[in-house]
């Protein structure tokens, strides 16, 4: 998860639901996010929390870890969806907020960009997983990996009971 806290003066005409937005221009504008903003954060939720308290619940700690460690305190936190974390600032949640706010698609495009480059640098280290092209996600090419493979220290035990 990503927190933002945006500047005036930051032209934010091309912000919009992360996924929405090619590679590069992502990128690009995480870029730009991070040298003009008032201040930027990324929380996130280990493996081991998301197999114990389950991704909706790792995914509100890590929003809650990304608002702590900004540097400058908001007074008001604006929160993608339906659900927001248990936090001692005032919160709105926004549903599809990433494609209408453009302080929640500035914190979707960091994370997507932090989290690619994650998946991005695991792939050097365990490039039969193809992880620079699924990012992570189930595709059958990931699967028949994992089948030939197992699972590397950054796959979730709690994913793959699903499986099992």
């Amino acid at each position: 998860s990503a927190a933002v806290i945006l500047s005036d003066n930051i032209f934010t005409g091309d912000f919009k639901d992360s996924k929405k937005l090619a590679e590069k221009k992502r990128i690009a504008i995480a870029n730009n996010i991070i040298k003009t903003s008032l201040s930027v954060s990324v929380g996130i939720a280990t493996k081991e929390e998301i197999d114990s308290i389950n991704i909706h619940n790792a995914t509100l700690l890590s929003m809650k870890r990304a608002i702590n460690n900004l540097y400058v305190k908001p007074n008001l936190v604006l929160v993608d969806g339906i659900h927001s974390p248990d936090i001692d600032i005032e919160c709105r949640s926004i549903i599809k907020g990433d494609d209408k706010i453009k302080q929640i698609s500035a914190a979707s495009i960091v994370a997507k960009v932090t989290r690619d480059f994650e998946m991005n640098y695991i792939d050097t280290r365990y490039p039969m997983y193809c992880l620079k092209e699924n990012k992570g996600y189930l595709t059958r090419q990931h699967k028949q990996a994992i089948a030939s493979f197992g699972k590397t220290i950054y796959h979730r035990d709690s994913f793959f009971a699903q499986y099992e």
